[in-house]
């Protein structure tokens, strides 16, 4: 594995911070206040091809790998945790879910609009009370002819009310089948297909995350994405390059909290000398540094497997689980390094705190991760 940047991902990660620059910070404090969507972004990320990172060209997509797309979310996570975080589901699962199952026909019709951005894609797998435990999802689509019909709702779903297509698990067999649930593509509008109530967040408050809600919804069958049963199984594959997503947004948020902190802690004097220079504040820089470095390296070394064709099941749940837990703990390090300032809506710190804590939650809790991690090694 190269350990030094390649020319593509300098320049998308020169690319992202002009952009982040110019159309992000100037407005990110007004959408976390207000948790607006800013749709508008993602339309101009669509236009530098960051909306379809790994879709390749015949698709409409930008055809770089999963070292480039790990690049360009750790960037955008360092500006806004929100803007990666959307970014980052867009492209790993409603897109990449039919860029793994779909049949050619299915590809060519629906990726070029999402990797322009011209639709907004959501996911739906997790359910009210069916979180960590998705197999025994309430969901239910019956068999009607060339149609399925589904009844039953999605929980935490981003872009659940402002996307345009919905890749959607549902139960087509017994409950807790591993085999008994179906993937199904839902474009809007569908009678029967809607949103509920929109999340209201501790952070990543521009991130939009609402439930989705099926009554007698009805999908033809030419929208189920491989086949009948297989939903359930096609979506561990899709969250194993999911978590090197949510990795990729653990790193750029405790980055950014490192970077803010290690600023801050130059310029702020006590005693007539920089913070920096005290031992209590330089050991935390210290060791917020060796973490990331740390996390960075599990990060892209299953970012690397991942586009080697190698199974990346175990080494995408330990990027996601120590690149999350770093990340937490960075920003909590970078809070209390600007002390009161950290507590305030002035400085940046309060914002990457806030963010951070979604990172081991998200896309499978910590817990989950060391689930998947342990079943591996005693296999």
């Amino acid at each position: 594995m190269e350990l030094v940047a390649t020319e593509n991902q300098t320049m998308i990660a020169q690319m992202v911070r002009d952009f982040g620059a110019t159309h992000i910070k100037p407005d990110m404090m007004k959408w976390d206040e207000s948790q607006e969507f800013p749709v508008e972004i993602f339309k101009k990320l669509g236009e530098l091809g960051l909306m379809g990172v790994l879709v390749p060209q015949e698709y409409g997509g930008s055809g770089f790998g999963y070292v480039e797309y790990v690049t360009a979310i750790a960037e955008l996570a360092k500006i806004d945790g929100s803007i990666g975080l959307s970014m980052a589901a867009h492209n790993s699962l409603c897109t990449g879910h039919i860029l793994q199952f779909g049949s050619e026909e299915q590809k060519h019709k629906w990726l070029p609009k999402l990797a322009s951005a011209e639709w907004i894609g959501a996911w739906g797998l997790t359910e009210p009370n069916t979180g960590s435990d998705a197999g025994n999802m309430r969901t239910v689509a019956i068999e009607d002819g060339d149609d399925y019909i589904l009844n039953g709702a999605k929980n935490f779903i981003t872009h659940g009310k402002s996307g345009n297509i919905a890749v959607v698990i549902a139960r087509t067999g017994e409950v807790g089948d591993s085999h008994g649930m179906t993937a199904f593509v839902i474009e809007k509008p569908t009678e029967g297909f809607t949103h509920g109530l929109k999340a209201d967040k501790l952070g990543m408050r521009a991130s939009e995350t609402t439930e989705l809600i099926f009554t007698d919804c009805r999908v033809p069958k030419a929208n189920i994405l491989g086949k009948v049963g297989e939903g359930f199984i096609q979506s561990m594959k899709v969250l194993d390059g999911g978590r090197i997503s949510i990795a990729a947004l653990s790193l750029g948020i405790a980055q950014g909290a490192f970077e803010a902190a290690l600023q801050y802690s130059q310029e702020r004097h006590q005693f007539n000398k920089p913070i920096s220079s005290f031992q209590g504040i330089s050991f935390k820089l210290a060791d917020m540094a060796t973490e990331i470095e740390a996390a960075s390296l599990l990060t892209y070394r299953a970012a690397d497997m991942k586009d080697r064709g190698l199974n990346v099941n175990q080494e995408s749940a330990m990027a996601k689980l120590y690149a999350s837990e770093v990340c937490v703990r960075c920003a909590n390090e970078g809070v209390q390094i600007f002390g009161g300032y950290g507590y305030t809506k002035d400085y940046p710190a309060e914002k990457y705190y806030r963010d951070s804590k979604l990172c081991t939650i998200g896309e499978g809790t910590s817990e989950i991760q060391k689930l998947v991690i342990a079943r591996t090694l005693l296999k």
